[in-house]
């Protein structure tokens, strides 16, 4: 597996994302597996696909792992349905969808707030058949604003991230140009400046895009990076994306941030699975 230089990767700020790396385990051991593998930050989709309200026991639960393991969450997710799984979303789906969102908002920024997590991510959620578009976006707006404001009251950023059309063929964001947008319109709603992009160059490579262009027209605007190698959504070497010269055209165009693992381990245990990143480049200042 071809890795990242030992100079280059120092100069990064990597975290696992825990909702696709160490799920061979159960939820709970997971922190304290990532920080054995010598990372000291991590991520997070929304854990608890059927409940955007979780008994607080299981809030209280996780956040014991998390600091016992001696990481610091950097990311979460907001409620998004079934993820993962067929849903990509849940702030514009009419109904019942979208008030589990609501009722989730206040419970992630608290549960972000508590462990000093400053990046909460909301995916927009499919198109839905027999509802006109238009409607569903002025229902993302509406829950997007929601969003931010709770995440301005934490300190913490709303990331809108944009996904892929092969994968996820009924998502409506699928260019980084349309999830700039949704930013765009966000804080002009609110005024808070807060929203940004979650630039996915896995997600933007499966949607034929120029990379070094979009990372040229929108690092400014990103308050997020993820990373898989493509094809195949491995670990960065598995496929043809120069991920490192993608990392470092991101440095000098002035992108500071964390940027998150989220690839698949294949078949072998997670553990074995960061090969290409020296042990020491891991760990982040905190």
């Amino acid at each position: 597996m071809t890795g990242f230089a030992s100079s280059t990767a120092a100069e990064q700020r990597f975290n696992v994302n825990l909702s696709i790396l160490f799920t061979e385990l159960p939820l709970l051991e997971r922190p304290a597996a990532a920080a054995a593998a010598g990372f000291t930050a991590v991520e997070l989709w929304w854990p608890w696909i059927d409940s955007p309200t979780p008994p607080p026991a299981e809030l209280d639960a996780l956040k014991r792992a998390i600091e016992d393991a001696g990481v610091r969450l950097t990311g979460l997710n907001f409620y998004a349905g079934r993820l993962p799984g067929p849903d990509r979303g849940a702030l514009s789906i009419p109904g019942e969808e979208s008030e589990r969102f609501r009722a989730n908002i206040d419970v992630a920024a608290d549960f972000a707030r508590s462990l000093g997590c400053g990046a909460l991510n909301a995916l927009y959620g499919n198109r839905v058949a027999g509802v006109d578009p238009a409607e569903q976006d002025a229902l993302a707006l509406e829950n997007l604003v929601l969003a931010a404001r709770a995440a301005d009251r934490i300190g913490a950023v709303l990331l809108i991230e944009t996904l892929n059309r092969p994968e996820s063929p009924d998502y409506p964001l699928v260019s980084a140009a349309a999830g700039v947008a949704v930013v765009d319109r966000v804080n002009e709603a609110t005024g808070l400046g807060n929203a940004r992009f979650l630039m996915d160059l896995y997600h933007l490579s499966m949607n034929g895009e120029d990379l070094p262009r979009a990372i040229s027209a929108y690092a400014g605007r990103t308050g997020h990076v993820q990373i898989a190698d493509n094809p195949g959504r491995g670990a960065p070497g598995t496929g043809t994306l120069p991920l490192d010269d993608l990392l470092g055209q991101l440095r000098e165009a002035g992108y500071q941030g964390w940027v998150g693992l989220e690839y698949k381990p294949g078949d072998r245990p997670s553990a074995e699975a960061f090969g290409w990143l020296p042990v020491e480049a891991r760990a982040a200042a905190r």
